[in-house]
């Protein structure tokens, strides 16, 4: 089957919904379909064949986060003919509310269309307003689904339409046959966090108040930091949380799977707008234990807290105990980690 898929957001940044549509790619690729993959440009070095970037990413921030779309006459002409090159049985687009390359996709396709709804919110008045504007080249779409209840929810409450929920899905063998990084995972008890440190909503901020906290207790504990952005946070710490904390930066697929897979606790201090939360899945693949803020959506992948530690959302303090927890209680670390790797598995 001839497949083409759709991302709104420029693949120059990772991202949950960048690496979902690679993922699929790569596995349809697998199956035996023919794939191609479109996305805004932005995107540096070199990409696998079957991917293709149109027009020039632009930043705009919505739901706590910032996402680089294209748009345009120019974007519209170039999605166009990739649609009409490519010949599709199916397009499948993802997030088509963001104003960008899916919507576009979606409005020139003559052939079948599947849409995957990643939003999470609560109620907002300008995604009701978008959602009265777009109703109607929504019902092209044949097939509507969402990541999750929460994405459910807000596709439901804004726009209407039933779609059925199918999580992320990750390449569990990846992480399960990631090897720990000596440096990484020792001395002392290592915890990651893994995210954006630009984007308030991700709880960096929160987190190092609760390591800060934690160092009390916990004085050779290390906290290691990946992702998109800059040590600013770290650096304006004070010296005795410096000397505990390390800032990565961005990874390769390879380094990052190792360095979940060489965490003792993984923490996940997202204050909202998370839909699923993949990371928290691929963290539990790898091996590690789980402490996570008490977001539906984060609520849903540990399942009510039998398979991680829950805590008040914006709470340093109760990040601390609950991290503190699985640390002092190996026995109960050890089981909540073991019941993880056996549930992201199914």
């Amino acid at each position: 089957m001839r497949v083409g898929l759709v991302c709104p957001y420029s693949l120059d940044v990772p991202g949950g919904v960048q690496n979902h549509v690679q993922d699929l790619a790569t596995v349809l690729i697998a199956r035996g379909h023919q794939v191609a993959l479109l996305a805004p440009g932005g995107a540096t070095g070199s990409l696998p064949p079957h991917i293709e970037t149109v027009g020039r990413a632009v930043p705009i921030g919505f739901n706590g986060a910032v996402g680089r779309v294209a748009f345009g006459p120019r974007v519209s002409a170039q999605t166009r003919r990739w649609l009409r090159d490519g010949d599709f049985d199916v397009v499948h687009v993802h997030e088509p509310g963001a104003p960008s390359v899916s919507l576009l996709a979606l409005w020139a396709s003559e052939a079948a269309v599947v849409a995957t709804f990643h939003l999470a919110t609560g109620r907002s008045r300008a995604i009701s307003a978008a959602g009265a504007v777009l109703r109607p080249s929504f019902e092209k779409i044949s097939a509507r689904i969402a990541v999750s209840e929460t994405a459910r929810s807000t596709l439901v409450n804004h726009i209407g339409g039933e779609p059925v929920v199918i999580p992320n899905g990750i390449f569990c063998a990846r992480f399960r046959a990631a090897k720990p990084r000596p440096e990484w995972a020792s001395p002392g008890p290592t915890l990651v966090f893994l995210g954006r440190t630009d984007e308030p909503r991700k709880g960096l901020t929160l987190l190092l108040a609760a390591f800060a906290d934690l160092l009390v207790t916990h004085p050779t504990a290390r906290l290691l930091i990946a992702g998109q952005g800059d040590a600013a946070p770290v650096r304006q710490g004070p010296a005795s949380l410096r000397r505990n904390v390390e800032f990565l930066g961005l990874l390769t697929d390879d380094d990052r799977s190792r360095l979940l897979a060489s965490a003792t606790v993984y923490v996940a201090p997202q204050l909202g707008g998370e839909s699923f939360g993949v990371v928290l899945a691929e963290a539990m693949a790898a091996g590690a234990a789980v402490v996570a803020s008490d977001l539906p959506a984060f609520r849903a992948v540990l399942d009510d807290g039998r398979l991680g530690e829950l805590f008040a959302v914006g709470d340093p303090a109760a990040a601390a105990r609950s991290i503190r927890r699985l640390l002092d209680a190996g026995p109960y670390r050890e089981r909540l980690r073991l019941d993880a790797v056996e549930a992201v598995w199914r």
